[in-house]
Order: structure tokens, then C-alpha cells, then sequence
């Protein structure tokens, strides 16, 4: 069986692969153009996804048709039709839960850069702007049993939480499709309306899966229903808030990503901004590794993978 890996990933995964008997096809070169990654995929029984350039929908699956099954190296899976991939009996493999700490703890770095102004002042010191001190120039806020809301309290939501909850005494609320019993029991969590969260949070914190309702869901109206001094926290997709709206905000995930690098919300004095380094660990991207090989290794074996996002999917095939 031939499984397509479009760029790197730790060698514990391509260990993991080559013990089991798989073949491994790697690109000469990383930055594969649309045609030179479709060409690998149509070439391929199993492709092991990095990134989300590229779209797994109608028109992949049909240029692709002995790609039996993806493995995705994230969590998220918005890039890939789901509907269409099920339609046709392809598994699709995520690597939920392995890297939620790592994520959960951007978010809690952005929160604090951003209630103390940390990049801003950085930058003042970098550019040689140290100045005098002055009692009332770019005063921070502090965290101490301010209230945490978090928009999908799933694991990395709940890693937040918790942390919050530990370092500051937050209060915690949260809104989700579904209560969310653990977190009300351990860290008093309160679900409460979108509407409640957005007006009520000192700090707004979005871990949900993304999905094309969710485009733009934070944008001007609802910015100027938060809190004057809030933070807003997005280490979940670009797509969830709209950049131009957002001129005082916290964010890791931009609109669009990458953003360009003369984008006026870069001068901002209350704005920290990162790249999409939340699962950038050695522990986090190993742990990706592993599970991603694991889900192609179950399907070599005509077993079903142990994290598919399609899990009502099993694919009769022969290796």
C-alpha cells in the first residue's frame, strides 16, 4: 500500500510506518504546486494530509480515484468534504486530544501578552523607545477573577479553562451545542446563551470546530456588544471573525492567514498576534505523528482507524 506524505513529519511516524510494511512516497520538494500535489494523490492508495492548502472535495475525489483513504495531520478537518468522502467509503483520520495542551497554552500566553500589552511593549524596547516612566502611558489589566468564556468547551476549551481557573480564580462560562457536564462539576463552568457569553466575558476565548456558518460569526455587531476592555482570543480558524472588524482584539489565527505584514491591526497597542504555532511542540507534532500512522496503519489492516471523523465509514478493500 502507497501512502503520500505532502511534507514533513517527525520520524516517529514514518517509523512507525515503515515497520508496518507501508510504502512512503515524499515530494522532492515541499511547496508542491496544486497540479504537482494532485499528481502524487492520483498515484496513491493512502494520502497523509499537512496543512490545508489544498480542498478534498467533489472535484479532488473524482481526479483521485484510488485514494482509499486520508489521514490528517490536525484535528480540524474543515478542508475536507466529509459528506462526499463518506458517500464514497473513504475514511478520513484525524489526531484529536494529543495536542489540546499545547494549543490550550497559546491561548493562555495571548491572554496575558495581551491584558499586559507584552508585544507592545517589546516592540518599544526593540526599537529603542524605552522612554520614562510614565504612571499612566499603556496600562495593562489584571486577570484575577475576571470572568473566561469560551466559545466550543471541548478538550482544548476545557485545557483553558482550567488553567484560567488555577492562575487567576476566573470565573468560568461557556456556550456549546451541549453542556458540557465535566467542566460545570470540576471548574463550575455556566452555559449560557451566545447572546450571555458575548456581553458578559472579560475574556472570550474561541475553540469550536469551524464550518461555513461559522464564517465571520465575530464581527463588528457583535464586537460592540462585548465589553469595552474584553479581549478576544481565536486559536481555532482564521474564518470564525472578521478582520477588518476586529481593531482591538487578541488573535493567533488570522483573516486571512498569513496576514499581510502592513495590516493596520499590527499597530495596534492592544493586539498580540502569533502565527498557527498551537500545536508547534516537539510532544504536540510526535503525538500528531503517531496517531496519524497509527490510523494508517489500522487501515492497512482492514481495521477501522482509532480517530476518524468519519467513523460510520468502514472500507472493504484488499492491501
Amino acid at each position: 500500500m502507497k501512502v503520500f506524505i505532502n511534507k514533513r513529519i517527525p520520524e516517529t511516524g514514518i517509523k512507525m510506518l515503515e515497520e508496518a510494511g507501508l510504502e512512503i512516497i515524499l515530494p522532492e520538494k515541499e511547496n508542491l504546486s496544486y497540479e504537482e500535489w494532485l499528481h502524487y494523490c492520483k498515484n496513491t492508495d493512502v494520502v497523509l494530509n499537512i496543512g490545508s492548502e489544498f480542498k478534498y472535495d467533489k472535484n479532488f475525489f473524482e481526479a483521485c480515484p484510488n485514494v482509499k483513504a486520508i489521514a490528517l495531520y490536525s484535528v480540524g478537518f474543515d478542508h475536507v468534504d466529509i459528506k462526499e468522502a463518506s458517500r464514497r467509503h473513504i475514511p478520513v483520520g484525524n489526531t484529536p486530544d494529543v495536542l489540546s495542551r499545547a494549543t490550550s497554552d497559546v491561548a493562555f500566553l495571548l491572554m496575558q501578552s495581551v491584558a499586559r500589552r507584552a508585544s507592545y511593549n517589546f516592540r518599544k524596547v526593540k526599537d529603542g523607545n524605552w522612554g520614562s516612566f510614565d504612571p499612566l502611558h499603556a496600562l495593562g489589566q489584571e486577570l484575577y477573577g475576571k470572568t473566561l468564556g469560551i466559545f466550543g468547551l471541548g478538550r482544548i476549551g476545557f485545557e483553558m479553562a482550567e488553567k484560567s481557573k488555577k492562575a487567576f480564580g476566573m470565573n468560568i462560562i461557556y456556550h456549546n451545542r451541549h453542556h458540557n457536564e465535566e467542566a460545570e462539576q470540576e471548574l463550575g463552568a455556566a452555559y449560557v446563551s451566545f447572546e450571555e457569553l458575548i456581553k458578559n466575558s472579560d475574556v472570550l476565548s474561541v475553540h469550536a470546530a469551524f464550518t461555513p456558518e461559522h464564517t465571520e460569526l465575530f464581527n463588528y455587531p457583535l464586537f460592540e456588544q462585548m465589553k469595552p476592555d474584553a479581549i478576544f482570543i481565536n486559536t481555532a480558524r482564521g474564518g470564525f471573525h472578521n478582520q477588518k472588524d476586529l481593531y482591538q482584539a487578541l488573535v493567533d489565527v488570522t483573516n486571512p492567514e498569513p496576514m499581510s505584514p502592513d495590516d493596520p491591526i499590527l499597530e495596534l497597542s492592544s493586539v498580540c498576534i502569533l502565527p498557527h504555532i498551537g500545536s508547534a511542540t516537539v510532544e504536540a507534532r510526535n503525538g500528531m505523528a503517531r496517531l496519524a500512522a497509527g490510523n494508517i496503519i489500522a487501515f492497512s489492516k482492514n481495521e477501522k482507524m482509532p480517530h476518524c471523523a468519519n467513523s460510520e465509514v468502514y472500507s472493504n478493500h484488499s492491501s
